[in-house]
């Protein structure tokens, strides 16, 4: 037998418990062959010599949102602004740009009112810089956004006797004027005059997004919503997915997540769902149809907002702080209880994984109870069933997660960033509840590693560091000091866990024969690492072929071992869905 890919003189984390590290590797036809002695005297089309570079199973982000990042690749990035001036000289920058006959659109990304001192943006301000130039800039959390009179007079929203949507709100000032803040589903009244998007230039944002990720490291993600709401960018969005697959330009493994509020009645046998009406995709698709390179994931349900912009829904009301009252204020849902209880009933009768998200402990409550009782009555699900962010909960709450068998993915990218505003809106009482790791494993629930890009950072090291140190912006431990998890922990919640989370730990998350050949090329352990976030990717491979090589990897290799031979780099070639 003559593999494609031999692999040697490597330090190999495999997180397969029964064979936790090796030296070789031997690939063919995309799949792991075989470690250490099993490939011991076979030959190989392309053998390395890695010169003791660490491989780990390729790295998982099982929550981020890429077309969405893809697209911000292309657009007015304003996260590196601190103070207002500096954002409104971005802005003045690309209205200069652009020209003064440009009447399109201005997008600008990354906005969070951290970065300049709690404040946003004062909507006259903008007004000057951008004149009748409609103005949507996304707030980093994605559950809000800024825009100008320009944006809110072409969707009919600017009089301050418009009402505020169901789940949303356009804030005002004291004399009902629009400030230019429209918050979670107010932002689909400005969204609705720019959707949807092309399927090119979709599927150009696809492939910008996941060169980005092989170039840290990332071989499979979960796109966290699709098809609708505020969150999707087309109706026929994963045909962008399948045309980017099948023209080489999506390079990394893709789980896509439509957004609830794209299925529809279905109809049916009687027999086919007994209790609720079910509701789904056309034919009955559903959950895990696809392959292992592009597939179905849960359904995505959003039940409240965010910590960040204090609408999560909380047991008990935020902390005021700075020039916030926040009296009163324990965020809500983003629709009646009632009305999510029957739409995730209805999209679990028809087959449907249901991912959830819930930010705040009373929404976790809410997630909980519905989908234990989904799984009741229709029973479990081969894609798990998961809770997204699950980033406020309560002591009692993991056992009821844990039995369930409900997935989490919490976020370490939060910490840095949004670390010592979530601890002041929280209080010294709650804030051992918030952003839970260690305790989630000790319990029994699958973490999965995740980073919500473009929300926070999506570099998977930092994300690891994160884990491990739990450090904000400050200096200071992020929540308990008893949720850090360990290097290996942390390696975990990137692989073997977030495989799980999203149902393929059969075939990938560890490095074992059998499994898809998927992997990644570092420095040095992260293991052992002084500092994991100071690490460097030397190379990512899916399916045994390099999406990415670094200017440093040829140095890594040792040429002067006799097994060496030259790296040819392979574009990733997916194959056809099922």
């Amino acid at each position: 037998m003559k593999l494609d890919l031999l692999l040697r003189n490597a330090d190999i984390i495999t997180m397969d418990p029964a064979r936790p590290v090796a030296s070789s590797l031997g690939i063919w036809q995309g799949r792991i062959v075989g470690l250490d002695d099993e490939v011991d005297g076979l030959d190989a089309v392309q053998v390395l010599d890695l010169g003791g570079a660490t491989v780990t199973p390729g790295f998982i982000d099982a929550h981020c949102h890429t077309t969405w990042f893809g697209l911000g690749l292309a657009e007015l990035d304003v996260s590196c602004a601190r103070g207002l001036e500096e954002l409104y000289e971005l802005l003045r920058g690309a209205v200069s740009e652009a020209g003064a006959d440009d009447e399109g659109w201005l997008f600008a990304t990354g906005f969070s009112q951290t970065q300049h001192g709690g404040s946003f943006p004062d909507i006259a301000e903008l007004d000057r810089i951008t004149g009748e130039r409609p103005l949507f800039m996304r707030h980093n959390s994605g559950h809000m956004a800024i825009v100008n009179t320009a944006a809110l007079r072409m969707a009919g929203a600017e009089s301050p006797s418009f009402p505020d949507p169901d789940g949303g709100a356009i804030v005002r000032d004291a004399a009902g004027r629009p400030t230019g803040l429209v918050q979670e589903t107010a932002q689909e009244l400005i969204q609705q005059l720019i959707l949807p998007y092309s399927l090119s230039d979709i599927e150009a944002a696809l492939e910008r997004a996941t060169l980005y990720y092989a170039s840290e490291g990332i071989t499979s993600f979960t796109e966290a919503g699709v098809g609708g709401g505020w969150i999707g960018h087309s109706p026929a969005e994963l045909a962008a997915y399948q045309n980017a697959a099948a023209n080489g330009r999506l390079h990394a493994r893709a789980q896509v997540m439509p957004v609830l509020d794209v299925l529809h009645g279905l109809g049916g046998h009687s027999s086919d769902s007994p209790g609720a009406a079910p509701a789904g995709l056309d034919l009955g698709i559903a959950s895990g149809f696809g392959n292992e390179f592009l597939s179905l994931g849960p359904a995505k349900v959003f039940l409240d907002g965010s910590l960040l912009g204090e609408t999560a829904a909380v047991s008990h009301e935020f902390c005021s702080h700075g020039h916030k009252d926040n009296r009163g204020n324990t965020g809500y849902f983003q629709a009646d209880p009632a009305q999510l209880r029957e739409s995730i009933e209805a999209a679990y009768a028809a087959g449907w994984s249901i991912a959830a998200h819930a930010i705040g402990d009373r929404a976790v409550d809410l997630a909980v109870d519905i989908i234990t009782d989904c799984q009741a009555a229709y029973g479990p699900r081969r894609v798990p069933n998961r809770i997204e962010h699950a980033s406020m909960t309560r002591p009692e709450q993991l056992a009821k997660l844990a039995e369930s068998g409900i997935a989490v993915t919490p976020q370490a990218s939060f910490f840095r960033d949004g670390g010592d505003g979530m601890t002041a809106s929280l209080g010294p009482d709650r804030l051992p509840w918030a952003y839970r790791a260690a305790s989630f494993l000790e319990a029994g629930v699958v973490v999965a590693g995740s980073s919500d890009r473009p929300v926070a950072d999506g570099n998977v090291l930092r994300g690891m560091q994160a884990f491990v140190d739990r450090r904000t912006e400050s200096g200071a431990v992020f929540g308990n000091p008893a949720e850090r998890l360990t290097p290996q922990q942390a390696l975990a919640a990137y692989t073997s866990g977030a495989a799980a989370a999203t149902g393929s730990l059969g075939e990938k998350g560890t490095l074992e024969p059998g499994k898809l050949a998927d992997f990644t090329v570092l420095s040095a352990s992260p293991l052992t690492a002084p500092a994991i976030s100071e690490l460097h990717v030397l190379a990512t491979a899916v399916g045994g072929r390099f999406t990415y090589q670094s200017t440093d990897f040829h140095a890594a290799l040792s040429l002067e071992s006799p097994f060496a031979a030259p790296v040819s780099a392979g574009r990733v070639s997916a194959p056809e869905s099922s």
